[in-house]
């Protein structure tokens, strides 16, 4: 259902029973609700947590920004590189985190556990700096402060992120492909059997949204916010950041320096995961949240 939320439409499911203790999952770049596993989902409600996840803004059937401009990344880095504080994107991590707060407002929840992933990760950072009275514990998953310094993708990875900044998908199965590419590239290993599980995951998300327009304003945004270790030295709730050793995208070291930056934060290395949320994990990842979350 859509509801509106810091003055956009955004739209959310709700799984659980609704007196549980909320949850709110902030899913990252470019990602749809629906890349969220429902079989994760399902482990989380079995825990005892009502769960929240919606699309962010100009993803899925969230409201778009039809028309709407983005800088080229790389023109954008080298400007802020020179002028920090120049806005370039549409919109920044905090007017994303403002939607994040804006869900929990249109739900009447007052405050929430706090689960973001990847970009979410970043977005759930600022939620629990900007908006402290909201947060009852926070867990961002393999993510980063972006700060300067810390250490990029793989060869490997940077190569199929700069060949997809050059060939945007202009059909849903040239999307497949894509993600295909992607996915396999950052993901959990697992052979065989975690491709089947990649593809089937790709092709619901593609099925239910296609459009790539949002991607370049989403990326535009996280250039524009930069560097999130003031937001983080600011954070004050209970934390538990959990990145996998096998992450080829936002590599451990960057999770770490989340932590080290969070008061009082725990860091948690997942072996055998990469930047996704693999099924054979599943179970672990949600006691690692409910050990963390509902001991509060």
């Amino acid at each position: 259902m859509k509801v509106s939320a810091n003055g956009l439409e955004i739209e959310i499911e709700e799984h659980g029973r609704p007196d549980d203790p909320p949850l709110l999952l902030i899913m990252g770049f470019s990602g749809q609700l629906s890349l969220w596993p429902d079989e994760f989902v399902e482990e989380l409600v079995g825990r005892g947590f009502r769960v929240i996840r919606y699309d962010n803004r100009d993803i899925g059937l969230s409201q778009k920004f039809d028309g709407v401009r983005a800088p080229h990344p790389i023109w954008q880095l080298l400007v802020k590189r020179v002028i920090k504080n120049r806005r370039m994107a549409p919109y920044t991590l905090e007017d994303m985190a403002a939607d994040a707060v804006g869900v929990l407002d249109a739900l009447a929840i007052e405050k929430a556990h706090i689960l973001g992933v990847s970009m979410g990760g970043m977005i759930s950072q600022i939620v629990a700096a900007d908006y402290p009275e909201r947060v009852l514990s926070l867990m961002p998953v393999m993510t980063s402060t972006n700060a300067p310094g810390l250490p990029g993708p793989d060869k490997q990875v940077r190569k199929i992120l700069f060949q997809a900044a050059r060939n945007r998908p202009e059909t849903e199965e040239e999307a497949v492909a894509a993600g295909m590419r992607f996915f396999t590239a950052i993901g959990s290993p697992g052979g065989e059997e975690r491709r089947a599980e990649i593809e089937e995951l790709i092709r619901k998300n593609v099925a239910r949204s296609f459009y790539p327009e949002g991607a370049s304003r989403q990326m535009a945004a996280i250039i524009d916010t930069g560097d999130l270790r003031p937001w983080a030295r600011r954070v004050r709730a209970d934390t538990m950041v959990v990145h996998g050793v096998a992450d080829p995208l936002i590599l451990p070291p960057c999770g770490a320096d989340v932590a080290d930056h969070i008061a009082g934060a725990r860091f948690e290395l997942i072996e055998g995961m990469g930047h996704d949320l693999p099924q054979a994990l599943h179970g672990r990842l949600a006691d690692l949240v409910a050990g963390h979350s509902l001991a509060r």
